[in-house]
């Protein structure tokens, strides 16, 4: 009898034990999620911010303004998928360009032939009309973004992935439909 209350009672303090490191963990995960909402809602606020001041800057500053907010193989893919079978040095041919980029990116979502961001030559005032959240890992964010132009009418839908890098964000990828 005395052996049964004795195990008993290592039994007891062994649950009280477990539910201690359960509420811990617990707790743990919870800091660690509010955490990264907070790192996302810090990449929203930097992504939108970041596109609206790239539409506002001065003209022929692109190129300047995109390397800011993009990651260096980002910056190299878009400029090759702009340049497509264009008449300028470096350029690549549709299949040139496949075989490169094919296993980093999604070479059929790239915006071939098409600008940064946007499918249009000419806008007028773009803003971000939509950008929400999608997923998230560590230090990366995709984003569902809808850029608005409402002089041309024009919505431009596109999926963003930012990541955080050396601590701070960047455009690490977009994925664009091509036009129609």
């Amino acid at each position: 009898m005395k052996r049964t209350i004795i195990a008993s009672l290592f039994l007891i303090i062994a649950c009280k034990e477990e539910k201690k490191e359960i509420k811990t963990q617990q707790i743990q995960e919870k800091v660690v999620l509010n955490n990264e909402s907070n790192e996302a809602e810090e990449a929203q606020k930097w992504l939108k911010t970041s596109i609206v001041n790239y539409f506002k800057a001065d003209i022929g500053s692109e190129e300047k303004n995109m390397q800011k907010i993009t990651t260096k193989d980002y910056f190299e893919y878009k400029t090759d998928a702009t340049n497509v079978d264009m008449d300028v040095d470096g350029s690549l041919t549709e299949k040139e360009f496949q075989d490169k980029w094919k296993s980093k990116f999604d070479t059929n979502k790239a915006g071939i032939g098409v600008g940064f961001l946007i499918t249009a030559q000419d806008w007028d005032k773009i803003e971000v009309g939509s950008c929400d959240l999608k997923s998230s890992s560590k230090d990366e964010y995709i984003f569902n973004v809808v850029l608005t132009d409402n002089s041309f009418k024009a919505k431009y839908p596109s999926v963003i992935k930012v990541v955080k890098q050396n601590g701070s964000f960047l455009i690490a990828d977009v994925l664009q439909d091509e036009p129609k």
